[in-house]
């Protein structure tokens, strides 16, 4: 009797010391996620940096560069997301072409000396996408059945923003897709932040990447939504 006592004390002891090592080390893994992501963050703002003096040769080439850098983050992570170091390197590398990539637009802004709307989209950025997470992190609800429908709402409003751009030309419609934007993006953040929560990223360079992607998103979105509110002051 007193052995089978002890050999269930014994299973639950080695479970909650497995249960331990598991949260230990997802943890660990967010830990070094964010950390990725900040300093991704810095490797973009440098990249801005940079591209202000180059912005009207980049704005030539613009495309020549954003569409690689696009199949880079849908297929060459992927190819690297389980070598190390190269993986890493491959994310800095993404992060500072992606602040080349929005140079032209900061630089447009900057010349009319409307830096006012760069500090104000990255601020409200910050706090919103700060507050989406610490909600995604401390909420009951599960958001990991929103995958789909966010990559259908993606589409289509990528879909309808290029008809826009190149045939309608509507204003209005323009800043109605912003709004959309924002909500899509502000659920991908959600969507994201719980399954780096549930560990299903598998490095945290590949966790780190999507939030930097989110970020880049719902930046470039509000800072075209502040620059539309404010073009005529």
């Amino acid at each position: 009797m007193r052995n089978s006592y002890d050999s269930r004390t014994s299973e639950g002891s080695f479970a909650q010391e497995q249960s331990n090592v598991i949260t230990k080390n997802r943890a660990a893994f967010i830990a070094k996620t964010y950390q990725l992501f900040g300093a991704s963050l810095l490797a973009g703002a440098a990249g801005a940096y940079v591209g202000l003096d180059i912005a009207a040769t980049i704005a030539q080439y613009q495309w020549f560069i954003f569409i690689p850098w696009v199949l880079f983050a849908m297929f060459g992570m992927r190819m690297v997301a389980d070598k190390p170091g190269i993986n890493l390197i491959a994310l800095f590398i993404f992060a500072f072409v992606g602040g080349l990539v929005i140079a032209p637009m900061l630089s447009m802004y900057v010349q009319m000396g409307k830096t006012n709307i760069i500090a104000n989209a990255f601020a409200s950025t910050a706090v919103l996408f700060g507050g989406l997470s610490v909600y995604a992190m401390k909420t009951k609800t599960d958001f990991s059945s929103w995958g789909k429908p966010l990559v259908v709402a993606f589409i289509l409003t990528f879909v309808i923003s290029l008809v826009n751009a190149f045939i309608f030309k509507s204003p209005i419609l323009f800043i109605g897709l912003q709004a959309v934007w924002l909500m899509v993006i502000s659920g991908l953040v959600l969507f994201d932040t719980q399954n780096i929560i549930r560990g299903l990223y598998r490095t945290p360079v590949e966790a780190a990447l999507s939030l930097y992607i989110n970020f880049f998103n719902m930046f470039i979105t509000l800072l075209q939504i502040f620059g539309f509110m404010g073009g005529d002051d």
